[in-house]
């Protein structure tokens, strides 16, 4: 699926969570390989000026679930049943950036993992590892 293909079907079967505005846009879709953003709000922040780690965990598994429909279709019943995030540095106050990659994509399981970093900066403020369940073809 195409990032354009993405975007409407996450419009469709998500509209209160994915719409124009929402924070979330997908910038590159390659078949298990995928860039999403999150624009920077005051709103995704902790008090110390962080970026919340609630913030980046549901761009990391945004970025996943793109990730996912690039290799399987369009199967938006597909569901995370694992996550887990290492927190590398403070992200600055700026748009994220999530790259997901699928390490392995099976028949009831997908696999991959994600680096997160501050808009310009190389250095990953986040990586996180991730399993989707896929669910069967009926």
């Amino acid at each position: 699926m195409s990032a354009d293909e993405i975007a409407k079907l996450l419009a469709a079967e998500f509209p209160q969570a994915f719409f124009p505005g929402c924070g979330h846009s997908i910038e590159r879709v390659d078949y298990g390989n995928v860039r999403v953003r999150w624009t920077y709000d005051v709103g995704g922040l902790r008090p110390g000026g962080t970026i919340s780690g609630p913030t980046m965990m549901e761009l990391a598994d945004f970025a996943m679930y793109v990730a996912v429909f690039s290799a399987i279709g369009p199967q938006p019943l597909a569901v995370t049943t694992n996550l887990s995030i290492n927190f590398l540095r403070k992200p600055a106050q700026s748009d994220l950036i999530a790259d997901a990659r699928l390490l392995k994509v099976g028949k009831r399981l997908a696999v991959g993992e994600v680096s997160i970093y501050s808009a310009g900066s190389d250095e990953p403020v986040a990586h996180v590892t991730a399993t989707y369940s896929i669910p069967q073809q009926r």
